[in-house]
């Protein structure tokens, strides 16, 4: 197309986002009670994320390979300053706050770990050696085990799926994943001591919820509540009982689904859904089409962790998932997750511009 050649970038990841970012901006203010403050900052964040992914895009997939550990090691680093001297809010240790601007530097190792991943399969033999399986797992844990110190369940749990993504997509034997799978089932009741309480509350919460209908509960069952009495067309915007009378907490962040789903009911959901699908779907199909093994298993990774996003998000709203603070992708308040995967898709059009311009 026109655009794919004069901006350099793929018109069809390019508008399906976009579609998702505007329809993000008209559930945000509902949200949020009408409030403009809240979109202008939003909006803000926006165009900042599109001109990353429109920057990232331009970067030759070569260069974000040979930087890779570079990257990883550097983002590394940059946890390790949040643990020193990163700011806390709401009981947590996850941000570095710049004076003008703090940022969560937990959502660079998103982009990172899967990078540093695909670096290390990039030349490597198929299927991949159990050497290089361990060399990956240490690769994941230590982010995931810096992460989860802060503490945040969500991001940590966020950065193993897109190793294990990554994995998959380089190609594992079998024999080996059935000895991961065991080792870490054995290692699942040390997992569960390092857990703060709050977070096993949580996951306790989840098997039944009205247990604890006015604690650990109250999230899940609001939720729940919201995207039940919505019926097929929902109950209009800015007509969400739960969310306009205080019901739904986190309606702007975490539980924003649930105030769309009140709102638009089973059609708005499909719709939805379908967005996220056409992203997913496209991004697979140019790490498909990729020219390379790195290529192939980062952007692979990137849709299917981007995949993963949204599932994690909607099962936690939904109550089938515990509540692990992941945001709805493109769509809840907020700028580093938001920029983040908008960058993710950056490198995933720099992979589909090279393979234009080599054909």
């Amino acid at each position: 197309m026109f655009a794919d050649r004069v901006f350099r970038f793929d018109s069809v990841l390019f508008f399906s986002t976009g579609i998702i970012l505007l329809g993000g901006v008209f559930i945000l203010f509902s949200a949020s009670g009408g409030s403009t403050e809240i979109i202008f900052h939003q909006g803000i964040r926006i165009a900042i994320a599109i001109i990353v992914m429109l920057g990232v895009a331009q970067i030759d997939p070569d260069v974000i390979r040979r930087w890779s550990p570079a990257i990883y090691l550097v983002t590394i680093l940059i946890l390790m300053l949040v643990l020193a001297v990163g700011y806390v809010g709401k009981g947590a240790q996850r941000w570095l706050d710049l004076g003008l601007v703090r940022f969560q530097p937990a959502e660079l190792m998103k982009l990172a770990t899967p990078m540093m991943i695909a670096w290390l399969f990039a030349n490597a033999p198929i299927p991949i050696s159990f050497g290089r399986l361990m060399m990956a797992l240490t690769i994941v844990v230590i982010p995931a085990g810096l992460v989860m110190v802060q503490p945040d369940l969500g991001t940590a749990v966020m950065l193993v799926i897109s190793a294990i993504c990554a994995v998959v997509l380089a190609g594992i034997r079998w024999r080996h994943l059935i000895i991961l799978t065991a080792a870490v089932a054995a290692a699942l009741p040390f997992l569960w001591s390092q857990l703060r309480d709050y977070q096993k509350d949580r996951i306790l919460a989840m098997l039944d919820p009205w247990s604890d209908p006015l604690g650990m509960g109250y999230h899940t069952i609001q939720a729940q509540i919201a995207i039940g009495s919505a019926g097929v067309g929902g109950k209009g915007w800015f007509s969400g009982s739960q969310a306009h009378l205080d019901f739904v907490p986190e309606r702007s962040t975490d539980f924003i689904f649930a105030v769309f789903a009140e709102e638009f009911g089973f059609v708005g959901i499909i719709v939805l859904m379908g967005a996220y699908l056409l992203v997913t779907g496209r991004c697979i199909r140019i790490a498909y089409r990729a020219q390379d093994h790195y290529c192939r298993i980062l952007a692979g990774a990137l849709a299917l962790t981007f995949f993963f996003y949204v599932f994690v998000n909607v099962g936690m709203v939904s109550g089938i998932l515990p509540v692990v603070g992941v945001p709805l992708p493109l769509i809840s308040y907020g700028g580093t997750s938001m920029i983040t995967l908008m960058a993710a898709f950056g490198i995933i059009m720099g992979m589909h511009r090279r393979r234009r311009l080599m054909t």
